[in-house]
């Protein structure tokens, strides 16, 4: 068991770093804003495996390794960044499952497959997310306790936190559809989500 004190610090820090804007923070609202809370559900789900592989990986040493290999994580930067700002610029340009219809009509939505992917490759292409977890999971593991049984808990406590997050940023994105929704700004609505996704895209990339 970890200790209570050490969780005391443990959880407001993960809260504090969640509730920071960043990638993954910044797409749930995108999605929350064209394709409303619940489709963003599988988004998240993507994006809640990712960061429970790479937390796990943080906790076994692995991704100290990882960190040494900078082709790698390029390769995963590129490809994933690449593929949200095309995206992003489809929304831009009010085309693409992604985005929202400017007329009234019934056109086909991302696939949950699509969702869940993007989250996955946002969470796990982030070498800053591995950084970070290698730095922040180590102190709070006691050496002299079954490693396993730490790491689970600190994985579902930073999945938690984590889910909360994204919630709530989806749910950000969706009030400003409402407030911005209306048929003459629906392609204004449009262009901001792209501008954001896009300017995730590049950050991906080049961060």
């Amino acid at each position: 068991m970890i200790k209570l004190s050490l969780m005391s610090v443990f959880v407001p820090t993960f809260l504090f770093v969640s509730l920071t804007p960043g990638m993954c923070m910044t797409l749930s609202m995108v999605l929350g804003m064209t394709q409303g809370v619940r489709r963003t559900l599988w988004m998240m789900a993507g994006e809640l495996v990712g960061v429970g592989l790479v937390a796990a990986a943080a906790g076994a040493g692995v991704a100290t390794l990882m960190l040494r290999q900078p082709e790698l994580f390029a390769l995963f930067k590129w490809v994933g960044g690449a593929y949200l700002a095309y995206l992003g610029v489809m929304m831009w340009r009010s085309r693409g499952r992604m985005a929202i219809p400017l007329e009234r009509m019934e056109l086909a939505p991302a696939s949950r497959g699509q969702l869940a992917l993007q989250g996955f490759v946002t969470a796990v292409a982030n070498p800053k997310g591995w950084a970070f977890f290698v730095a922040l999971l180590p102190p709070f593991l006691d050496p002299a306790q079954p490693l396993s049984g730490q790491l689970a808990m600190l994985i579902a406590v930073i999945l938690s936190i984590e889910f909360a997050c994204l919630l709530l940023y989806a749910a950000g994105g969706r009030g400003l559809r409402r407030l911005l929704g209306e048929s003459d700004n629906v392609r204004l609505l449009n262009r901001l989500a792209g501008s954001l996704m896009l300017g995730v895209g590049v950050w991906l990339a080049f961060g």
